[in-house]
């Protein structure tokens, strides 16, 4: 982020909550509410635990999620500007007590032991040839690296790692292409134990895919 971008305070609707920010965290998505709904479905038949949210920006797929569901939320968010961000949209939300932000790399949030029943994902996922396309929005927000799937991988392999044994998985990707390449990853020997439940497109470049265990674990 750059210290050119605006830090008035914004506010805007989403679900069941109101999320503030400003031009320094990326702009809340509309259509992504739909993660936040299938995330609250999924939280109603999921095993007791709190809900991950990785990559959690401002914290409104999360946090509406977690208002819907009754849920504890645990949100990692690496840039401390909307990690601040997700810890007053929590609490202006009254959920503030169930939820936990913490502002580190993803890669580093997370103790060895801790397991979730659903984690939620809405990593960077544009290549870096097409964040021109975006000039409005932080670049650390939107890239994802030369095919786009830098902070993919990383989501991927934390949720192996942190899932429960019939945990699941909800990641945001670019539309079906990205989605493909997603399965792809998970083919690879060696990748993480996950396998491809469901695809939900919003449109050409945006969709939700929900990610299962493919193996029962003793993790």
């Amino acid at each position: 982020m750059t210290s050119t971008r605006s830090a008035e305070i914004r506010c805007q609707t989403f679900g069941p909550i109101q999320v503030h920010y400003d031009g320094r965290v990326l702009t809340p998505r509309p259509w992504t509410v739909l993660q936040s709904h299938w995330a609250a479905e999924l939280a109603a038949r999921s095993s007791p635990g709190p809900i991950l949210e990785l990559c959690a920006g401002a914290g409104q797929i999360g946090l509406a999620a977690a208002v819907l569901s009754g849920r504890d939320l645990v949100q990692v968010e690496a840039d401390p500007v909307a990690a601040e961000y997700a810890w007053h949209n929590a609490a202006a939300a009254g959920h503030g007590a169930q939820v936990q932000v913490r502002s580190a790399p993803m890669q580093h949030a997370l103790a060895a032991g801790e397991r979730f029943p659903l984690v939620v994902a809405d990593p960077p996922y544009l290549s870096t040839a097409d964040i021109a396309r975006w000039p409005e929005d932080p670049v650390t927000a939107i890239d994802g690296g030369a095919d786009g799937l830098d902070l993919t991988r990383v989501c991927l392999r934390l949720a192996d790692t942190h899932l429960t044994p019939a945990g699941v998985l909800l990641l945001q990707v670019a539309g079906e292409v990205q989605a493909r390449a997603v399965v792809a990853l998970l083919a690879t020997p060696g990748g993480p134990a996950l396998r491809h439940v469901e695809t939900r497109q919003h449109d050409a470049e945006r969709a939700v895919m929900l990610l299962a265990r493919s193996t029962v674990s003793a993790r």
